[in-house]
């Protein structure tokens, strides 16, 4: 029998605060796009469409503006991993499929419970359909508490409470996995305020690791062998890199990290391929490149031999994991 998709979706992938493009980015985007075109890109219908299919990623597009919310449809099974702004859009995505007719099923697992990783949740549609049904968990006390404060009337008009949805909450904290047919999720916990944790997911030999809201100090530290041995040989890895790595020495115990420490971690774990995460909102698409381009030359440096793929999480793209 042929394995079900193992399939990974970025809905929201910027940290703290939604981000949305405003006119002055989409200026910038049309001179730099203008600095390129040439007669001849512009001849007919097919020369307009294949010079911007040629332009780069961060000029005909945007890395997006929503905050954290990735999904994963794995072994037939709906997962999603934090409810920040980017958990609507993925919601209206869902209605067109059995979550419209009130016949679906989703596991929503939490990293922690920051606004930005759960701000989503009120605007997420499927849970207003009822007879669709939904698992929400996490490793927090008082989890069902923080939701439904999120959601008091002075804040939101519809409470936690009054969704049509079957909405459960699940309690990880004495538990040690989480298997779902041939799905098997995992946690750990990470070094952010708050405390926050990092999920593994596993089917037909691969894994993929969202490690979102972390801060690494020291690789040769003890205490970060736990982590890595949880990180090893993931093909791949969600990592936050919201910081330059000078900004992370400057922001020391915010509990985040960079783009040159997601590529030392991942050498160490021997990843196969790292997506930077939860882009620091005031930085343009053109500073995220810059940043990209300096871990490049970074990997380079030091990576030897090791075949690491790199790329900055985008809303809206998907990854095969089983396609390699």
């Amino acid at each position: 029998m042929n394995p079900q998709p193992f399939l990974v979706t970025f809905y929201g992938v910027r940290g703290s605060i939604p981000s949305p493009m405003v006119g002055k980015d989409v200026r910038e985007k049309v001179l730099n796009i203008l600095e390129q075109v040439r007669p001849e890109n512009l001849r007919d219908a097919n020369a307009r469409e294949a010079f911007v299919d040629g332009l780069p990623e961060h000029l005909k597009s945007c890395y997006g503006g929503n905050t954290s919310c990735v999904h994963l449809y794995v072994g037939g099974y709906h997962l999603i991993f934090d409810g920040g702004s980017g958990l609507r859009v993925l919601g209206n995505h869902l209605l067109e499929q059995e979550f419209g007719k009130g016949k679906g099923e989703a596991h929503l697992f939490l990293s922690h419970t920051h606004w930005d990783h759960i701000m989503g949740i009120p605007f997420f549609v499927p849970f207003y359909r009822e007879g669709n049904r939904f698992k929400i968990y996490g490793s927090h006390p008082r989890l069902k508490e923080r939701l439904i404060g999120q959601q008091n009337f002075d804040y939101f008009p519809v409470s936690f409470e009054g969704y049509l949805a079957d909405v459960d909450l699940v309690s990880l904290a004495d538990e040690k996995e989480c298997v779902l047919g041939d799905v098997r999720v995992t946690w750990h916990e990470m070094n952010h305020p708050g405390q926050c944790f990092s999920y593994r997911v596993e089917y037909q030999g691969k894994s993929f690791i969202y490690a979102t809201d972390s801060e690494y100090k020291d690789l040769a530290d003890a205490s970060l062998k736990p982590t890595i041995e949880f990180f090893k040989d993931a093909d791949l890895l969600v990592f936050d890199s919201q910081y330059t790595f000078i900004e992370g020495v400057e922001k020391e115990d915010w509990g985040h990290s960079s783009t040159f420490i997601g590529v030392d971690i991942a050498l160490a774990a021997k990843i196969q391929k790292i997506a930077f995460y939860h882009h620091e909102p005031t930085y343009s698409d053109f500073k995220l490149v810059n940043i990209f381009e300096q871990t490049r030359k970074y990997l380079n440096a030091i990576g030897g031999e090791h075949p690491l793929k790199m790329i900055l999480a985008q809303e809206g793209r998907t990854l095969d994991m089983l396609s390699g």
